[in-house]
């Protein structure tokens, strides 16, 4: 029944998307970020639903007038066009077998490909809120299913993640769904409809407790962080920060014993073996990224060469000796992978995706005063780019601890800011929407008063319509 119903949805959407590409973007974000194939049993389970509308996109990319042009201005795009440029590079100087490089580097540059895709196929201020109600319901689909087992379970398993996708791992979710909480609250804080404010504060209770239930003890720490910034940046920051922290204190009691036990473990951290690893493991990383401090070890770093050249030896380093792990800390990730150079532009991004979010912020408020589309931008956008600092936070505090560098989710969230900035830009400049005919945003007004001097002075030139009983030739 599931795949039924899958191919059947997929079947209506994909024809929409030769019509409006901006569903097909839609579309592959859906399906890349949740992976609702993989929830089947049945012959949709291997389709390839995310190759099929990847490709319908690229189609209708190249054919369709409804594109902005992406700001390559933005500090943004730029260091984020550089970061790619020299992972290519190091991709030639990589100490992996070429076969394991080359897979790696078409699987991030494929994710990149389609991301500054859909920033181009999404114009306009609608268009941007609906991109980030299907990233955020993509993923927060398991954390409110994860949530609701959590309580009636009474913590006493862990939460996993959509099967087959990079959120897969309860760790990997559990720090996604800290990435998201932020946008739940925006979505919430913008929102006219009671009854859907009341399904997203669920959902951010849920995925709050879907994150304990994962028992990651990295995303434990992202979600304190996240919540303290939560707090700083909502629109009522005392009575935020009082909600969070009554939230967290019921959710922490209600979880079990041994859940307290695992996260006691950050304390005593030398005496865990899986910490230990991970430290061991960032000393490798550190050590390639020293000795070749301009390309690294190039992608797939996890692998038996680059280890028994650059692991610690002896001592208490001796209990890992030929052993190989995934980095596990996004930081010694790229470090270790495109050496020094790499590790700045990666930063870069953070730091030039937090600046710009404040000057987004403050463009969009300047708005009010413009009727239409800017005066609607003022109302929403600057909680966006505040909410996009949030999560910014998360991923950098709970990214710390795991391999997710290439994850595609937060740089959907550095969209929100690109895509934000490229409408910001265009209702100043007072131009239209891409693909809107020229003569659509003119003021339509009567024979008589265009010809009104002060229709004239103001250096309007209105769409005429013709005087009653004359048709226009």
């Amino acid at each position: 029944m599931r795949d039924i119903a899958l191919v059947a949805l997929f079947a209506v959407l994909l024809p929409v998307a030769f019509k409006h590409p901006v569903i097909g973007a839609y579309l592959y974000t859906w399906v890349s970020l949740m992976n609702p194939h993989k929830l089947a049993y049945g012959f949709a389970h291997s389709l390839p639903f995310a190759q099929i509308s990847a490709l319908v996109v690229l189609g209708m990319f190249m054919m369709t007038r409804k594109r902005q042009n992406i700001p390559w201005s933005s500090p943004i795009v730029v260091l984020l066009l550089a970061l790619l440029t020299w992972m290519t590079v190091t991709s030639f100087f990589a100490i992996a077998p070429a076969d394991a490089v080359r897979d790696r580097w078409f699987f991030v540059m494929k994710i990149q490909l389609m991301l500054f895709v859909t920033w181009a196929l999404v114009v306009d201020g609608k268009q941007l809120r609906v991109l980030v109600w299907v990233v955020t319901l993509s993923v927060a689909f398991f954390g409110i299913k994860g949530g609701v087992w959590t309580v009636l379970t009474g913590g006493g398993g862990r939460v996993w993640g959509p099967p087959g996708g990079m959120l897969q791992g309860n760790n990997e979710l559990a720090v996604g769904l800290v990435m998201l909480m932020p946008m739940m609250y925006f979505l919430r804080a913008t929102e006219s409809r009671a009854w859907v404010r009341h399904v997203l504060l669920f959902s951010m209770i849920s995925c709050a407790f879907s994150i304990l239930g994962s028992q990651s003890r990295g995303a434990l720490l992202a979600l304190v962080s996240m919540a303290m910034f939560l707090g700083l940046k909502g629109k009522y920051p005392v009575r935020t920060s009082l909600g969070i922290v009554a939230l967290l204190m019921v959710a922490l009691a209600f979880m079990p014993d041994t859940w307290s036990d695992r996260m006691d473990t950050i304390k005593t951290y030398q005496q865990d073996g899986s910490a230990m690893s991970r430290i061991w493991t960032w000393q490798t990383l550190f050590n390639a990224a020293v000795d070749r401090p301009f390309v690294g070890a190039g992608f797939v770093a996890d692998n038996p060469a680059v280890f028994s050249r650059y692991a610690p030896q002896g001592g208490q380093w001796e209990v890992f000796a030929g052993a190989v792990y995934v980095a596990h800390s996004i930081w010694f990730q790229v470090m270790g992978e495109h050496g020094f150079v790499g590790f700045g532009l990666f930063v870069g991004i953070g730091v030039a995706t937090w600046l710009s979010a404040g000057g987004v912020a403050r463009r969009a408020k300047a708005l009010a005063e413009k009727p239409g589309e800017g005066a609607d931008l003022a109302l929403w956008l600057p909680v966006l780019m505040r909410m996009v600092q949030v999560s910014l936070i998360g991923y950098a505090i709970g990214g710390s601890f795991l391999s997710i560098a290439y994850l595609d989710l937060p740089y959907y969230i550095c969209g929100f800011v690109v895509i934000g900035y490229a409408i910001v830009r265009r209702v100043e400049a007072g131009l239209p929407v891409p693909g809107t005919p020229p003569n659509f945003a003119a003021p339509a007004v009567p024979a008589a008063a265009a010809r009104d001097p002060s229709v004239a002075a103001a250096g309007l030139k209105p769409r005429v319509l013709p005087q009653a009983g004359k048709v226009p030739r």
